[in-house]
């Protein structure tokens, strides 16, 4: 039977693999993450539709990392000049020029630091904007479930997918189709990758800052704007980055 406590009975193995394969991964993608920070780049993070929460979880909030930005297909209007309708395109991530869009309203610098997240790696937006990101010599980290990738056919022209064309790929554990449990006659409920998304964010964060205080520096970390001192503290390090970060939702 389906019921909250077999989910959680559920994700948590999903979380321990997580955690036990991707250790090597993730100090692959902190070590690129850090070196671009260090040569003044921003982190710049992309995901369309439910992967956009992964783009969320990194970027100007609490704990996090300062210097960091969120791309989203709500850029077309929101810093460009595309009609509003143009959100209301359900396969609007399946187009590829949508990602020349994107990046040319990113404006990155040559210390940026790419991650882009998708569960099935397939989609035209995203693919076309790693290809755009590899080709400006920019690193790129993917996140992707592997499973899920494998086992569909890529929608961009070049036949590529997104972990195809990462420097690193962080596997976010989900399954093919994502949803956790089966349901009696087919189909499942319950999806998981916005769950490890998240912890790989943090995952991410955390040794992105371990290599911070190892090399003897104090990382640019947000404190809750809900705390006294936290505006003053955030806008005190956000100033660093004048004119290159974008705070809008």
């Amino acid at each position: 039977m389906i019921s909250a406590q077999r989910y959680a009975d559920a994700v948590r193995p999903v979380l321990d693999r997580l955690v036990d394969t991707q250790v090597e991964a993730v100090d692959r993608a902190a070590d690129l993450i850090a070196a671009g920070l260090r040569r003044g780049g921003v982190l710049q993070a992309f995901g369309a539709g439910h992967s956009e929460a992964f783009a969320a979880e990194l970027v100007a909030r609490a704990g996090g990392l300062v210097p960091t930005n969120r791309l989203s297909l709500h850029d077309l209007v929101l810093h460009g000049d595309a009609p509003r309708d143009v959100l209301a395109d359900p396969k609007l991530e399946r187009d590829p020029s949508v990602a020349h869009q994107l990046y040319a309203l990113a404006a990155p610098q040559p210390g940026d630091v790419f991650v882009v997240a998708s569960q099935s790696g397939i989609n035209g937006s995203v693919v076309e904007l790693a290809t755009l990101v590899r080709a400006a010599g920019h690193p790129l980290i993917a996140v992707t479930s592997v499973e899920h990738t494998a086992r569909v056919t890529p929608r961009h022209p070049s036949g590529h997918r997104l972990a195809d064309l990462a420097d690193v790929v962080l596997d976010n554990g989900a399954p093919y189709g994502d949803a956790l449990l089966p349901l009696e006659g087919g189909g499942a409920v319950c999806a998981v990758s916005s769950v490890t998304a998240a912890l790989l964010a943090q995952l991410l964060t955390a040794e992105v800052v371990r290599r911070f205080h190892q090399a003897g520096e104090v990382p640019p970390i947000y404190l809750s704007a809900n705390v006294p001192g936290g505006d003053e503290h955030n806008l005190a390090l956000e100033s660093r980055y004048a004119g290159r970060l974008r705070r809008t939702a």
